[in-house]
């Protein structure tokens, strides 16, 4: 056990994988409601973050301390494109599709006999970008939570948003450096990539949070376009004036707005 944290009991531990042992973090609130488990896993571009990132170890413990139980998933990271030397170094290091999308499906398959409430998949920037290409593999889910996240395998041109981005993102999530980076971890389509328009229609109910100030927007724009045409079950909500990765960011109003959101949204049975 870690610790406990506003009436949260937190615990590491690991599962089976393909691929040897994967790291996981439970959260079990002592006061739990009768709601789902969400499986979460955190961003940073494929190649950096892990358990202990904000956008992982503070999103799960605030849920958590709203009756969510979390699970937190420390998948395999890879290197970034051209530059390899850069990112997780070790056993688990390096890797790139299909490692991580092969661990969170061994991952969901695990908890689906431990989880009689159900199983909500989510994830924030590449995080949600691998939770939607495990989506279609694991059809019992009871939902997915998708923040922020990179659904294509070239991102959508949108003017608009991008006038919108300030600050170094404008470097970072250039839309060439991003079709770079997703196509070389999660891989192209056909490959067990990006999600298909045409496997939509096997997506749970689904929320989707994007920050308003933010190139992925794009993506998100048109995912949500999509998801709506193969008539699946969508809430959607753009926080106005924020900026990408906002869940890790924990004393920022756009955190507190977006975990009451999912929180309430997890909780909330469907109809």
């Amino acid at each position: 056990m870690r610790g406990t944290a506003r009436m949260v009991e937190v615990v590491d531990g690991v599962m089976p994988g393909p691929h040897g042992p994967v790291p996981i973090r439970h959260y079990r609130p002592q006061d739990p409601a009768a709601a789902p488990t969400l499986v979460w896993l955190h961003g940073g571009g494929f190649f950096r973050g892990d358990l202990d990132l904000p956008e992982s170890d503070v999103v799960a413990r605030a849920l958590s301390a709203r009756g969510v139980p979390v699970v937190t998933v420390d998948y395999r990271l890879g290197p970034l494109p051209g530059m390899p030397w850069i990112g997780r170094t070790g056993p688990r290091a390096r890797r790139r599709a299909p490692h991580a999308r092969d661990e969170v499906v061994a991952v969901l398959r695990e908890l689906a006999t431990e989880c009689p409430a159900g199983l909500v998949l989510g994830g924030a920037s590449a995080g949600a970008c691998l939770a939607a290409t495990v989506i279609p593999a694991v059809p019992a889910l009871s939902g997915a939570v998708l923040a922020y996240g990179f659904f294509h395998a070239r991102l959508p041109r949108d003017p608009a948003v991008q006038r919108l981005v300030r600050g170094h993102r404008r470097i970072t999530h250039a839309p060439l450096l991003l079709d770079a980076a997703n196509r070389n971890y999660v891989g192209p389509l056909g490959a067990g990539g990006f999600p298909a328009p045409e496997r939509l229609g096997t997506f749970p109910r689904t929320l989707m949070l994007d920050a308003e100030r933010d190139t992925m927007r794009a993506s998100g724009d048109r995912f949500a376009r999509q998801l709506g045409a193969a008539e699946v079950d969508l809430e959607r909500h753009v926080l106005p004036d924020s900026r990408h990765a906002f869940l890790n960011r924990p004393d920022s109003i756009d955190f507190a707005a977006a975990v009451d959101l999912i929180a309430s949204w997890v909780a909330r049975r469907p109809v």
